[in-house]
């Protein structure tokens, strides 16, 4: 026999995002940044790393 689904508790907070989605509507889906800056090195290149890439 199969058994019955557990019913999940209340939580009010997808209750309000629910009620929110039924009034204004869904939100926009985001998008993929692109271009993000690189960050730069926090230490100094160690001389082994200097000569190593040569």
């Amino acid at each position: 026999m199969r058994r019955k689904k557990k019913p999940k508790t209340f939580r009010a907070v997808e209750a309000v995002k629910a009620m929110a989605r039924e009034r204004i509507g869904a939100p926009k889906a985001s998008q993929v940044v692109v271009g993000r800056k690189k960050k730069d090195e926090k230490h100094k290149p160690t001389l082994e790393r200097l000569l190593g890439e040569e």
